[in-house]
């Protein structure tokens, strides 16, 4: 809300006065006036954002606000840009350096700064016509102090939220798992925000379920159903084939994909979820990749909310109507989540139990609502403060009518309710499709870029901005706004979504902010009105003309595309200079080649051509010198398209934070790349041996994460840190891979690393090991560790299972020996195991209480080995084991009826491929 977007202004206002000091002397005592008149303007901002829905003039005048807010930075940034420019020609690297020559530009800016200065006063003068008085600034909640987060809760955990359900799952597993029953589509059907999505994933992970079907695929269909895609990834998930397959499977026509999927849920006995079906229309185009009319053994599971769509798939199927909670568990629901981390001696007062019970009666037993009020009152502490979230709740849901209704306004509430730094960046979750899966990292890297989190928290002390801005994404999670993805081996999250009714509300919020602008062809209400004010932000997300608005919108300052868009392309090069984000991720069209004028967008800090068939970057690449994050990752591994010309004055771009580079870069010149200069690196992917010296990465000691692709460096890599007093302090994630098709046979010294890299969460190493370390010689809080190739002698389990954080381990060629033992209390943490390419293992030894909460096992061609250990049988916490290419006695005993399927008989889901 307008809040938001003038607090930000500020912020904004702040940093360019940090970033551009150098050219405006002589303007700065004016950009801080006018920072200092907007700040003056917030506090009224708060009464003014809840009461413009029912008042037009003060929407107006708020309107009028943010535009002459955002008037102040375009000046800045375009100034910036002008004298940038002019510099350019004489010294590509100097940036602005005021001088005679600009005083006639300087005096034109400071005049153009303090007109809108005058505007924002008369607009201050006018509060008054419109009644709108100032209200006290909260406290921000992103103080994330002990006590509040010890009582937040996390939405990746599904059983959290469970309520109610219980018959629910046991009717439908039912019908899944009955032979007796020939229906072959079971249809979980209601309003958005009951819980379809959540109770089809308890039936999907249901240990019944899991038992009587061979292949399980999930695919999230929505509006903007791409049949194709569909296809494709229901039949990969379904036959887990090879990368050769699945390149032979991307070749294939349509109907091959259609004809091959069909064939498969015939051949064996599948389960496939389509969630969040729209229309007929979807089905009739989806049905082709379908047996139907036929007596077989595979299921279809589909949610929608609309009835009419499952009579239509199957009119003899099973219809299973969700409904409302009911007063008691509707409290029980919002309990979970408004006190889930509660001390032990808490105690909820009578009073704010009846506020509660209030409040929650006004969300009508949708789930949804229910959650996301509790999410926003897990921050509030005090009755005083439930009691104004329950005034304010009766303010919103009088409005409205019908359950829909209901929950839109809960939703809105918990917008409303946000600390300001939290409204853009939830604002900006609108750039993606429906039922995308956001990934994290790029998420906070494009709020970092946009100036979302002020500078001067890295200023202030250790953490980084991305650090924060990790932290603002926890917070919407915290309260049910943001729904987690994939979660990593460390904990932390991988990516994340929108529920589709969230995204309506941030799709609404960002065209009342005018916010973003969309062109899609198929969604009318996402596109943004542009005569609300200048376009800033635009998200395209098909193949319609764009020309005009690059041209008609010089100030725009985000641009992500989702789709190819042919030659349209390059004029964002002509027109966009004031881009702080181009993602170009995908686009195919740009001729294997960066225009030059990319050199023109000074002020761009992300930039990603990821997949672009890029294959050369211009020189004028250097004058990009405020870019944080560039990514020229490539598809293919192993061909020439995956190389890339880079010049090496890249060296010159020091603000680089993330950088990821081809697998292969060639150069214009014998000169070195000298990345060492680039002390704020975090990222670094695809570390070029031969263009640099490794012994320069002691000098990046903020990185992060690194990524050695060349067995040339891992020899000397470890050797970096010789003497030990050499360490890269920070790095967190170390992977030393190969794309070659066969591992490395240099030895590579395990322990020079780990000494060298002592806080270390991931690392994955490829070559041979002659001994592992001590198991206190690895970081403390390893959680992720992947030993490929290694052909250890002894056995690496003794030391191993006493890595007390280790969650995922993975050995590929890892051990040369014929025996494995792991001992009672091993591997507490272990979440995750794979076993693959032992050649010699003939007996694997797991005692009682080892691997505890070991949950998914994979055993991988080991042909020597004869049984799976008797001690898993122990190992209560096993959902899935999986075996591949093991011989096919190994797969009879581990066979329901086989002389091993007591061992495993407690595990969901086992499955056997070939």
């Amino acid at each position: 809300m307008a809040e938001s977007v003038v607090s930000f202004v500020v912020e904004r206002l702040g940093n360019l006065l940090i970033e551009e000091a150098a050219f405006l002397q002589g303007v700065n005592q004016q950009v801080n006036q006018i920072q200092i008149e907007l700040k003056r303007m917030q506090c009224f901002l708060k009464d003014a954002d809840k009461r413009q829905n029912d008042d037009e003039s003060v929407q107006n005048w708020v309107s009028e606000i943010r535009e002459a807010a955002y008037d102040v930075q375009d000046v800045i940034e375009t100034f910036a840009l002008e004298i940038a420019s002019k510099n350019r020609d004489n010294n590509p690297v100097k940036r602005y350096v005021p001088s005679f020559n600009n005083s006639r530009k300087l005096h034109k800016v400071g005049s153009k700064i303090e007109s809108i200065k005058t505007k924002i006063s008369d607009l201050t003068r006018s509060l008054q016509t419109y009644g709108v008085t100032p209200m006290k600034e909260e406290g921000s909640s992103l103080s994330l102090d002990r006590q509040r987060q010890l009582r937040w809760s996390y939405s990746h955990i599904v059983e959290e939220y469970i309520v109610g359900l219980d018959e629910n799952i046991k009717e439908v597993v039912g019908q899944l798992v009955n032979e007796d029953k020939q229906c072959q589509v079971v249809s979980i059907c209601g309003m958005g925000g009951l819980g379809k999505t959540t109770l089809a994933k308890k039936v999907y992970h249901h240990s019944d379920v899991r038992r009587h079907f061979d292949g399980f695929a999930w695919a999230y269909i929505s509006q903007q159903c791409k049949t194709r895609d569909v296809w494709e990834g229901i039949l990969i998930k379904l036959t887990s084939p090879t990368k050769d397959e699945r390149d032979q499977i991307s070749k294939m026509r349509d109907e091959e994909v259609a004809k091959k999927l069909n064939q498969v849920q015939k051949e064996k006995r599948c389960l496939v979820i389509l969630d969040d079906i729209w229309s007929t229309e979807a089905w009739d185009l989806l049905s082709p990749g379908f047996p139907s009319g036929q007596v077989i053994s595979s299921k279809i599971l589909l949610t929608t909310r609309n009835r009419e769509v499952a009579l239509h798939i199957d009119p003899s199927g099973f219809l299973h109507e969700l409904g409302c909670l009911n007063e008691e568990q509707s409290w029980e629901l919002f309990q979970k989540k408004a006190f889930q981390r509660q001390d032990p001696e808490f105690r909820i007062s009578k009073d704010m139990e009846n506020i509660g019970r209030e409040m929650v009666a006004r969300c009508a037993g949708l789930p949804l609502a229910i959650i996301v009020l509790g999410g926003l009152l897990a921050t509030k502490e005090t009755l005083d403060e439930w009691d104004i979230v329950h005034r304010n709740i009766k303010s919103h849901l009088g409005r409205g009518r019908g359950q829909q209704s209901k929950v839109y306004e809960v939703l809105a509430l918990s917008y409303f309710e946000l600390p300001y730094q939290l409204k853009p960046c939830f604002l900006y979750l609108s750039h993606f499709p429906e039922d995308f899966d956001i990934p994290a990292k790029k998420l906070v890297r494009l709020w970092v870029a946009e100036g979302f989190v002020p500078l001067k928290y890295e200023q202030e002390g250790d953490e980084k901005l991305e650090d924060y801005a990790e932290r603002y994404l926890v917070e919407l999670i915290n309260r049910c706004m943001v729904q987690v993805g994939v979660i990593g081996s460390n904990g932390r999250i991988k990516s994340c979504r929108l529920h589709d009714l969230m995204r309506d509300l941030c799709l609404s919020n960002a065209k009342q902010e005018n916010f973003l602008h969309i062109l899609s062809p198929w969604s009318r209400n996402e596109t943004v009105d542009s005569s609300t004010g200048s376009i800033r932000r635009l998200a395209i997300f098909s193949d319609v003309p764009t020309n005009n608005y690059f041209k008609e919108n010089p100030q725009i300052r985000s641009l992500i595309y989702f789709n190819d868009i042919s030659e349209q392309v390059k004029s964002v090069f002509k027109y966009s200079k004031l881009l702080r984000v181009l993602d170009l991720e995908g686009i195919q069209s740009l001729d294997g080649q960066l225009p030059e004028q990319i050199g023109s967008l000074i002020h761009l800090r992300f930039l990603s051509l990821k997949k672009t068939h890029i294959r050369e970057l211009p020189s004028s690449i250097v004058n990009l010198v405020c870019l944080e994050t560039l990514n020229l990752e490539t598809i293919e591994e192993l061909s020439w398209e995956s190389t890339v010309l880079i010049p090496t004055v890249i060296w010159k771009m020091k603000k680089l934070r993330h950088l990821y580079l081809p697998k292969w870069c060639n150069y214009l010149t014998d000169d070195k790349l000298q990345l060492a200069k680039l002390s704020n690196l975090q990222t670094l992917v695809n570390f070029p041996t031969n263009k640099c010296d490794v012994r320069d990465l002691l000098s990046l000691t903020n990185l992060k994460k690194l990524v050695l692709n060349d067995p040339r460096d891992f020899q000397e890599f470890g050797e970096i840190f010789n003497p030990p007093n050499k360490k890269l302090s920070n790095l967190r994630s170390l992977s030393m891979k190969t794309e070659m098709l066969s591992f490395p046979d240099k030895v590579v010294d395990i322990e020079q690393v780990v000494q060298g890299c002592p806080r270390l969460h991931k690392l994955h190493i490829e070559g041979r090991i002659n001994k592992l370390p001590n198991h206190q010689e690895f970081p403390p809080y390893l959680a992720k560790l992947t030993l490929w190739g290694s052909r250890l002698v002894e056995d690496p389990m003794p030391i191993l299972e006493k890595l007390p954080y280790l969650r995922v381990l993975r050995g590929w060629e890892a051990f040369i020996g014929r025996q494995m033992v792991c001992s009672e209390k091993g591997f507490p943490q272990l979440k995750s195991l794979l076993l693959r390419g032992l050649p010699n293992l003939q007996e694997w030894i797991v005692d009682a209480g080892a691997m505890p909460s070991l949950f998914r096992l994979e055993i991988t061609d080991c042909n020597k080995l004869e049984t799976v250990p008797d001690g898993l049988k122990f190992v209560s916490a096993l959902q899935e084991l999986e075996i591949r290419w093991m011989p096919r006695a190994f797969k009879h005993r581990l066979e329901e009826g086989g002389e091993d399927f007591y061992k495993v008989q407690h595990v969901p889901s086992i499955t056997f491929l070939n």
